[in-house]
């Protein structure tokens, strides 16, 4: 999901699409967070991170009044800073937040930073989209939920692919029966968020770049370019690997079809772990306990769940094979009882393929998305539900970060959803729970 733009696309082709949408951009007298609004009427919206990803969410919400941009690098920000004049820039999001009456806010900063800036809007009253991971560790991921469903407002995941057709025909075909009752599903992809050596030079950081607001709750490191722009993924400090970065895109599906929450055990595999980076590549698996999955009012069907066990591959130990089928780039696998099905975000395939030969898939249930970003923009104006609200995409998180403890810890762990912790474990928790940086600690 790095990919900003197509690569033939000229920043001045970004720049003309852009200023249309700034040409009849208004800002004016702001509404207030708490006033109500109608359907048709447009959100004042607040941005934080604007290049990179943030750039794609701009653009996913551009229909509303994006009064307010926020970034720490304005060599980033450049292209939505110049088509948007009209809104107001800053580089603090606290000083945003303090000085703009907004109605929503996105963020698309690095990980680290993605609960800090949330729980500050929402403690505001403001609803939030963010990007994922929703959290840089279990503990701040579960107090965004938290406060989240204390403050009754509208939060989506940046999970965009949520919203695609193909994941809910495959949602539909699991909660069918097609391949009988799943106790095993795998998860891999290709690519590798980590390795590298911390840098020991010191060259001046760039002019304009707030590099102490960049570093926010993470310890004080000098700057340096391998962090910049998007390689911050490799670094524990910022970011959580390949697993941290995609995880929480290909298990949406395995969550959303099993009607999965938190995982009793945990165990992974890689090499040695690194004090400072993500390995370029591991295994990780999580052990979820049978249950009873309710109707979804998305349409899904319900039913009684049995334990599964669920396995990621990522990087170099990605697979080329299970279970008798082929597999490249990244996908998922169902492994039920009657058969497999196979599935990436926009195809799925039933196996042995001569068995399901005549099959007939149900009919579908799940209704369209409107769009990601629109069933958040809809959600704040109408108080309607969005598909990936913290409820359901904190679980799906933690899991994906849980992955990561067991990794660094070097052995299997036995997970306490209730309690957040690792019993007999007790270097668990300071990767549960990481110190913040003075200044930036939240509660």
């Amino acid at each position: 999901m790095e990919e900003i733009m197509p690569r033939h696309e000229s920043r001045r082709t970004v720049l003309k699409s852009l200023a249309a949408i700034g040409a009849g951009l208004y800002v004016g007298p702001v509404a207030r967070a708490d006033d109500s609004k109608s359907p048709n009427e447009k959100l004042n919206l607040g941005l934080v991170g604007v290049g990179g990803r943030g750039y794609a969410n701009l653009q996913g919400v551009a229909s509303q009044n994006l009064v307010a941009l926020c970034d720490v690098d304005p060599r980033q920000a450049k292209t939505a800073f110049e088509a948007l004049p009209q809104s107001t820039k800053y580089a603090d999001f606290r000083r945003m937040l303090d000085g703009e009456t907004l109605d929503g806010v996105v963020v698309s900063t690095t990980d680290h930073l993605h609960v800090p800036i949330a729980l500050n809007a929402m403690r505001r009253g403001l609803p939030v989209y963010v990007e994922k991971p929703l959290g840089h560790n279990v503990w701040e991921t579960r107090l965004a939920a938290q406060v989240a469903r204390e403050q009754q407002v509208a939060t989506q995941l940046g999970t965009q692919i949520h919203a695609g057709d193909n994941y809910r025909r495959v949602v539909e075909l699991v909660r069918a029966g097609a391949i009988g009752p799943i106790e095993e599903v795998h998860v891999w992809v290709g690519k590798g968020w980590g390795g590298g050596t911390r840098p020991t030079d010191t060259p001046p950081t760039p002019e304009g770049l707030d590099w102490d607001l960049w570093l926010g709750p993470a310890p004080q490191r000098s700057y340096h370019p391998t962090y910049l722009p998007a390689n911050w993924r490799r670094w524990w400090d910022f970011g959580s690997g390949t697993l941290g970065d995609m995880g929480c895109h290909y298990l949406d599906l395995v969550f959303w079809s099993l009607g999965l929450k938190y995982p009793t055990a945990v165990a992974a595999a890689g090499p040695p772990p690194d004090a400072e980076t993500a390995p370029v590549g591991m295994t990780a698996t999580w052990d979820f306990p049978a249950r009873t999955v309710e109707p979804a009012a998305d349409g899904a069907a319900g039913g009684e769940m049995p334990a599964v066990k669920v396995t990621w591959y990522d990087g170099d130990r990605a697979p080329r094979e299970l279970h008798g089928i082929k597999l490249s780039g990244s996908g998922v696998l169902f492994v039920g009882k009657e058969g497999q099905l196979l599935a990436d975000y926009g195809s799925r395939k039933l196996f042995p393929q001569e068995a399901f030969a005549d099959f007939t898939p149900p009919e579908p249930s799940i209704p369209a998305s409107i769009g990601h970003h629109a069933e958040w923009i809809r959600a704040v104006k109408t108080g309607d539900p969005t598909t990936c609200d913290f409820a359901y995409s904190g679980p799906l998180t933690e899991t994906v970060l849980l992955g990561l403890v067991a990794y660094r810890l070097g052995r299997p762990i036995a997970w306490d959803a209730e309690t957040l912790t690792v019993p007999d474990v007790p270097e668990a928790a300071a990767l549960i729970r990481p110190p913040y940086r003075a200044g930036w600690e939240i509660a």
